[in-house]
């Protein structure tokens, strides 16, 4: 079975960054931000990264245009909130994921975004969903250096979504698909301009 990790950079000196990815034995990063650039950590500009991953030995590709999750075309866009499901449609999404399933038989691959939480981050519930459903093992590098697994996110999104409950009338695929669906919701890109206007006051809503 093919293995890709996932790594989200947040707050952690590059120091810490590098050590987990040492542990494990991470070779390759595939950078799935759409915006390869940290204001505030400016050692995750994707040149800074680029340039110390390569000095110790560590590959880097960028795939933000691909599997980044922050979209640009309102066909993406469900009521404001980036829509990760019309996304995975897409024949860029299609190669981008093609590009990692390539990599993993070769390096061990870590998918790298900002959020702290893969819950919270487009790298699991939509990147990381994909290529599960692929039959790539996907496992989440959390900040203390453990590790979990997609199967353990979704019984997570189950649980959080009310649907960890076997439930006569839903299938399975379905209730898990809900489960994705109302997380990502929640924590998905959003953007104003695509939002429906508010019929009583004119202002757009967020989501």
């Amino acid at each position: 079975m093919l293995q890709v990790f996932t790594i989200g950079h947040s707050t952690l000196s590059y120091e810490n960054f590098h050590s987990l990815l040492k542990l494990h034995k991470v070779d390759a990063i595939a950078d799935v931000r759409t915006s390869p650039f940290s204001r505030h950590f400016p050692h995750f500009n994707k040149e800074n990264l680029q340039r110390e991953l390569r000095e110790d030995g560590v590959k880097y590709v960028f795939l933000g245009q691909e599997l980044g999750g922050r979209p640009k075309s309102k066909q993406f866009f469900c009521e404001g909130v980036a829509d990760y499901e019309r996304m995975a449609k897409t024949e860029d999404f299609a190669s981008g994921i093609d590009r990692v399933v390539e990599g993993a038989k070769n390096y061990r691959i870590a998918l790298m975004c900002s959020e702290r939480n893969p819950l919270d981050c487009h790298r699991c519930l939509l990147v990381g969903r994909a290529l599960h459903e692929q039959g790539v093992k996907v496992n989440h590098i959390l900040g203390n250096g453990r590790v979990m697994d997609q199967e353990h996110i979704e019984s997570q999104l189950l649980e959080m979504a009310g649907k960890a409950n076997v439930d006569l009338f839903e299938a399975p695929p379905k209730r898990l698909a809900a489960a994705y669906r109302d997380r990502s919701q929640k924590v998905a890109f959003s953007d104003s301009q695509f939002a429906p206007k508010d019929q009583d006051s004119g202002a757009r809503k967020v989501g």
